[in-house]
């Protein structure tokens, strides 16, 4: 198409596209960050819970550990 046949109304139509694509950028960008901030909020929750107490097995387990000079059997 040469410039002289090129009409406003042409050059408005072909920016819509742009629109679009701006506007699903726009939704993407709102998407990221509410995943973001979603999984951060599960994380501080599983740390707070994770830290409260240890497990029974860990805490039978605490002393049981002997250095090598220490083995009953040398």
């Amino acid at each position: 198409m040469p410039f002289s046949t090129v009409t406003a109304s042409d050059l408005a139509a072909s920016g819509s596209p742009a629109l679009l694509l701006i506007l699903i950028g726009v939704v993407v960008a709102v998407l990221l960050i509410a995943a973001f901030w979603w999984g951060s909020r599960r994380a501080a929750r599983r740390r707070a819970s994770a830290g409260v107490a240890q497990p029974p097995a860990a805490a039978a387990r605490r002393d049981s550990w002997t250095a090598p000079d220490e083995r009953p059997d040398r």
